[in-house]
């Protein structure tokens, strides 16, 4: 567990040294999530008893997409991993006495986690600032906030266990650029990041839950703003949890698989 959690303390130190890049994150993303806002505001002047949250609901929903972008954005990956198995370095990691899923599981947890600690909290102190109904707004209720805590970090390992898949997948083709493509368009769109998945038509929203991008962003937020509420809220971290479980399995047993068959060229 040591090794691991160093892996975790050198990631997480040379993540938190890109200030210069964080601070353009910021301004970047409160230029998107300002220009999302009134673009749904437009939509929301022409019929706001038709749309499924209140808009105050969905502008906390979006400052937390914008506070928390680093934690969830689907395009980032670890290109050293990909590197690693494209050009042989693999060989080096398998000499190591640790577990190749594991140390690339907390790698990533840690550069994710640094880039947000960086982020998050201005955008959030400057959303709680903004004039109504463009501000993010408390939790729906303490209880609320706490659960949405545990969501966002359930959703978070949830993210980083489909990632696995993606690098995983590198051993079977010769570049990883397609299904990196693929991939990122699939969850962003899944997973609420471009539209709120309550804004879908029920019968589409029945198969968007049932997937494991819901279990990502969707839900946390989703509890924070109350639009899932009471027993929803444990069915939904209940459906986060088995996907996680589910995840991290077929992970482990793909890169045992794919380690068996592993070969490496070179001098």
């Amino acid at each position: 567990m040591k090794k691991y959690l160093s892996f975790f303390k050198i990631r997480i130190k040379n993540g938190l040294q890109y200030r210069a890049a964080a601070y353009a994150g910021i301004a970047t993303q409160f230029a998107w999530g300002g220009m999302t806002l009134l673009m749904f505001w437009a939509f929301y002047q022409n019929g706001q008893n038709s749309f499924p949250m209140t808009f105050p609901k969905l502008s906390s929903y979006i400052w937390l997409q914008q506070a928390f972008l680093a934690l969830f954005m689907a395009w980032y990956f670890d290109n050293d991993i990909f590197n690693a198995i494209t050009s042989g370095n693999i060989a080096y990691e398998l000499c190591r006495p640790v577990d190749i899923y594991s140390m690339w599981f907390t790698k990533n947890m840690a550069i994710r986690l640094a880039r947000t600690i960086l982020r998050c909290m201005p955008i959030l102190i400057v959303a709680i600032f903004l004039p109504k109904p463009f501000n993010i707004s408390l939790p729906a209720s303490p209880l609320a906030g706490i659960l949405f805590i545990v969501s966002m970090f359930i959703g978070f390992l949830v993210l980083i266990a489909f990632s696995m898949l993606i690098y995983i997948s590198t051993f079977y083709t010769i570049s990883p650029l397609g299904i990196r493509i693929l991939a990122t368009s699939v969850v962003e769109f899944f997973a609420g990041a471009i539209i709120p998945l309550p804004f879908f038509p029920n019968s589409l929203q029945t198969i968007m839950y049932a997937l494991p991008f819901a279990s990502m962003q969707n839900t946390p937020f989703l509890i924070y703003n109350g639009y899932v509420a009471g027993t929803a809220i444990l069915w939904s971290m209940l459906m986060q949890v088995g996907w996680l479980f589910g995840l991290v399995i077929m992970g482990r047993l793909l890169m045992k698989r794919a380690l068996k068959k592993v070969v490496v060229q070179g001098g």
